[in-house]
């Protein structure tokens, strides 16, 4: 059995890498197009670090619905943004996101991946759901939000 579960997503955003980059690096832009916004209405947020740089923080805490957890931006490149993913509530978990962007006729190709080591948890929810499925979708929905907010912003 794999040590680690896969899920990934991409679109392509008619814009450069640079226009957006800020929108992933910086955490507090989240709240633009994360696919996750919106699920508690009194979602406590906690900011740390420098925006949009190498050690910047996010933490959440809210209703059954949006859980609890935190982010970190690990690294921040030309065309990649690496975040560390944890998860305190409604359980434990960690994950590794990048956001890969590849410049590609008529904009750029933005890859959106996450891997996250299987644990026991993780084994019994995947016997009663598709996590490539649900999570995926929530991937697709902020991709769209992100690409609306982008050339939105572009024009």
């Amino acid at each position: 059995m794999a040590a680690t579960t896969t899920i990934e997503r991409e679109t392509v955003i008619a814009a450069p890498a640079s226009a957006i980059l800020p929108h992933l690096a910086d955490l507090h832009r989240w709240v633009d197009w994360s696919p996750w916004e919106g699920q508690d209405p009194d979602l406590q947020r906690t900011y740390g670090g420098e925006p949009g740089t190498v050690g910047s923080t996010y933490a959440w805490k809210g209703n059954r619905k949006a859980g609890a957890g935190d982010m970190r931006v690990d690294r921040i490149a030309p065309h990649e943004v690496d975040i560390a993913l944890r998860f305190t509530a409604p359980f434990k978990s960690t994950s590794a996101s990048v956001f890969r962007l590849d410049e590609t006729t008529g904009g750029t190709r933005l890859v959106w991946t996450m891997t996250s080591p299987v644990t026991l948890m993780s084994r019994v929810v995947g016997v009663f759901m598709d996590m490539d499925e649900l999570i995926g979708g929530d991937f697709e929905r902020g991709l769209a939000n992100l690409k609306r907010t982008v050339e939105a912003d572009a024009h």
